[in-house]
């Protein structure tokens, strides 16, 4: 029986530990039939070493989105290894520490615009790069963390998240001429090395323990990795500017 994906050529960020959403994207992603190249940053060599845990080999590039030199380059070197794209995965979020934790009335400026470009407009960044290498169908996926609320310990982590939603969906209204489609991904707390960077992050992610109308197991990324596959895929033609909820349905529903 084929995969969902047969035939995509598909770049995934963010493959930092097996316990991240994104390692599990690439594994269902090449289990579903795709070519998958990963990107990492700071450390190639950390990824690498993860990517061998995936069911095939997979490419590491080294890609600083906030550096316009590797952006620049990024489309050449996927090129030569894949041909094209027809999907990226955008799974990129940072803050420094004075932005998060229960700092938000505290933190300057200059970390605010750190969380920012990291966080929001690397996917305007990221998308752009690839540009040249995707066509009609193609599909571009991120990952939030619903930004309609503010979470505890979340701070500025959060205005960058409404920031990332707000931006796929101008990305999606530009290129969906070209018949390429952008949607988010608003997953429940999954304990990332992102995650546990967040001081009391234990605390917000507790809220599900006690609201989720699904039960939600934080060591548990796969549910929001077939979440991000589905959207890669052809039965979604017509859906951009969304945001699917991945969270055990905890958003629908009040105190």
């Amino acid at each position: 029986m084929s995969g969902i994906l047969d035939g995509k050529r598909v770049l995934i960020t963010g493959v930092l530990m097996e316990s991240s959403i994104a390692f599990h994207t690439a594994r269902l992603a090449q289990e579903q039939g795709a070519e998958v190249i990963l990107t990492a940053f700071p450390r190639p060599t950390l990824t690498e070493r993860i990517a061998k845990r995936l069911p095939k080999p997979a490419k590491v590039i080294e890609l600083d989105v906030t550096n316009t030199e590797h952006l620049d380059r990024l489309a050449e070197l996927v090129r030569a290894e894949l041909g094209g794209l027809d999907g990226v995965v955008h799974s990129i979020g940072f803050a420094p520490q004075d932005a998060l934790g229960g700092n938000f009335l505290n933190t300057p400026f200059e970390s605010v615009a750190t969380a920012m470009h990291v966080s929001a407009f690397s996917l305007k960044s990221l998308t752009m790069a690839c540009r040249p290498l995707m066509g009609s169908g193609s599909a571009v996926v991120g990952l939030t963390f619903d930004a309609q609320y503010a979470w505890p310990q979340y701070d500025w982590m959060g205005p960058a998240k409404a920031a990332l939603e707000a931006t796929s969906r101008y990305i999606a209204r530009d290129l969906g001429k070209d018949d390429i489609r952008c949607n988010l991904i608003s997953a429940g707390p999954i304990g990332s090395m992102a995650a546990k960077s967040i001081p009391g992050f234990s605390d917000l992610a507790d809220v599900w323990n006690h609201r989720s109308p699904l039960a939600w197991d934080m060591a548990d990324p796969e549910p929001t990795g077939r979440g991000v596959v589905a959207l890669l895929s052809d039965w979604f033609p017509k859906t951009t500017g969304e945001i699917i909820h991945v969270d055990g349905g905890l958003h629908a529903v009040g105190a």
